[in-house]
């Protein structure tokens, strides 16, 4: 098989050309098997690639070849970030408008489902899409694209069936009969029948793999950066067990801390895996004060001595686990008679060092966590924020297709916060929940944050998010917050979706907002481009058109160059 190049890192990204995927011809490179050029950089043979077929520039929209459980929707031909990913894969330089800093050098990913049709079914909710890898590559100002489905064993059956396999989100696969109705029942509880569609997000370990995760812990798949490539499964070699986990672990170039939920005897086990191992060790365990089973666990929080474990009223249930249809929660249930805690547990000792009750919360994306001191040192609390949705529900059925792809202009939006808990460790038995600042600051709308990777577990500044410019039924701007002026900066272009805006510090900085944001946008007219603001004054300083409209994506990671 032929191979196209991509990624000049430390391999090339391999397209098969065997099929024409539809590039434009314009500006296609002269090229020799053992590289291609660009403009100044030039890629140094590398033997995983073969002969370069095309390399293209991305000024014009290509003929599109489309994947075989790719159906278009006429009505649905604006609406990019909510409609099926055209083609399988594609591959090509983007033209540049403004300039990229020469600084950038590396790879930023971004993962997410991107696949929401099966021959003539549609899916119904954003989260059940198959994955869909989406690689920007930064060097010496240039900027090349890529995207491919990530190969997860649900993603494969599909492909060969045509028809849904495995349980997504919300969907279940339709039984030709009471006995493999029963059998699926069986898998279930196993695990064998739950997906593993990692199309959450995605995460490069201190031993330089990258994984892509979702919140079974079968869906996680280890990927090349450098391709797209799906290596396999990342297998974990301890005998913890379970079938879900928190679906962003804290990973740093020394650790990678996860949050187990225990669905038969309510808590959570806080662990550890060191870098180069397949191991998670137990720190601790955290037993649930309220309701029938644990809280959702979509994110937690870390400060430099402390893992706060969220225990949120939205509570995972059986029960609907078990239903072939969804219910307006899913696979939770809200018991806000059960109350909400927060739990911060010592990472050295495994030891619960605070444990409080909290007003009400629902929230999928914790922010950052650190410690408060009085005047001699001493740690007498901790700050977490979030995005919250002041413990309104109704976010999570806000997210079906439908309600996305049918916006009639109304604001729909449930309002969303920075909210800010503070956790005494004076043996307290209540917590407090604020706003960290004036909602109307970004609309009352707020998700999908990032930070300088260098302030996680530390007292910071800024924050990246998606806010809102009202009237809107999805956030629809990014913003910076500024915590300690207790104001935003925002970025809007009518009618876009832009995707998680994410922090890429420049080296060496000192000033923690030096450095530049990159997000993707699905535009108003099904076309989309990614976008580079510089951090600090978050003012746009370039753009690229990618050949076609990009659904909307999840979250993502960036892989310097090495």
């Amino acid at each position: 098989m032929k191979h196209t190049s991509f990624f000049p890192m430390t391999s090339s990204f391999p397209f098969s050309p065997t099929r024409n995927y539809g590039l434009p011809s314009c500006m296609v490179s002269n090229h020799a098997s053992d590289g291609c050029s660009f403009g100044q950089p030039s890629f140094p043979k590398n033997k995983k690639s073969r002969e370069l077929n095309i390399v293209s520039v991305a000024t014009d929209l290509p003929m599109v070849v489309q994947s075989p459980l790719w159906k278009e929707v006429a009505q649905e031909q604006k609406l990019a970030a909510w409609t099926s990913i055209r083609q399988e894969r594609w591959e090509g330089e983007l033209c540049v408008n403004g300039e990229i800093p020469q600084w950038l050098n590396g790879t930023y990913l971004r993962n997410g489902p991107g696949l929401w049709h099966i021959g003539d079914y549609n899916f119904r909710h954003l989260f059940d899409g198959y994955a869909t890898l989406v690689g920007l590559h930064f060097q010496n100002g240039h900027l090349m694209m890529g995207h491919r489905q990530i190969e997860s064993d649900a993603y494969k059956a599909a492909r060969k069936s045509n028809k849904l396999c495995y349980r997504e989100f919300s969907e279940v696969p339709k039984h030709d009969n009471f006995l493999a109705y029963i059998g699926d029942l069986a898998n279930l509880f196993s695990g064998a029948s739950l997906t593993d569609n990692a199309n959450t997000g995605v995460v490069q370990l201190g031993d330089g793999r990258v994984v892509c995760l979702t919140e079974t812990i079968k869906g996680s798949i280890v990927i090349d950066p450098s391709n797209l490539d799906t290596l396999g499964k990342f297998e974990y070699s301890d005998s913890l067990g379970g079938l879900v986990h928190s679906a962003h672990p804290i990973v740093t170039q020394s650790e990678f801390l996860t949050l187990l939920p225990d669905l038969l005897n309510p808590g959570y086990l806080v662990a550890r895996m060191e870098p180069g191992t397949n191991e998670r060790k137990v720190i601790g365990r955290v037993d649930c004060r309220g309701g029938p089973s644990p809280g959702w666990v979509h994110s937690f929080p870390v400060t430099e001595h402390y893992v706060i474990v969220p225990e949120m009223p939205l509570r995972y249930c059986a029960q609907n686990l078990l239903r072939a249809e969804p219910t307006p929660l899913y696979k939770f249930e809200w018991h806000p008679e059960s109350k909400a805690f927060m739990h911060v547990m010592c990472k050295a000792s495994g030891k619960l060092v605070a444990s409080v009750e909290v007003p009400l919360f629902v929230t999928f994306h914790f922010i950052n966590a650190y410690e408060e001191t009085d005047e001699d040192g001493r740690v007498i609390g901790v700050i977490a924020d979030c995005c919250e949705h002041n413990a309104d529900t109704t976010i999570l059925d806000n997210l079906r297709l439908q309600n996305l792809r049918s916006w009639s202009g109304e604001d729909v939006l449930p309002d969303a916060r920075v909210g800010r808990f503070k956790i005494p460790f004076d043996g307290s038995s209540n917590g407090e929940l604020v706003e960290a600042l004036n909602p109307d600051e970004h609309g009352r709308g707020m998700d999908m944050c990032s930070i300088n990777p260098d302030y996680l577990g530390k007292k910071y500044r800024y924050a990246y998010a998606c806010g809102a410019q009202r009237p809107c039924n999805f956030p629809n701007t990014l913003t910076k917050i500024d915590l300690e002026k207790k104001k935003a900066k925002n970025w809007y272009d009518e009618g876009a979706v832009p995707s998680e805006p994410f922090f890429v510090p420049r080296p060496g900085a000192t000033k923690e907002d030096d450095g530049v944001v990159i997000s993707m946008i699905s535009d108003k007219n099904g076309e989309g481009y990614a976008l580079i603001l510089d951090a600090s004054t978050f003012e746009e300083i370039a753009r690229a058109k990618f050949p076609y409209g990009l659904p909307y994506g999840l979250h993502g990671c960036w892989v310097p160059k090495c």
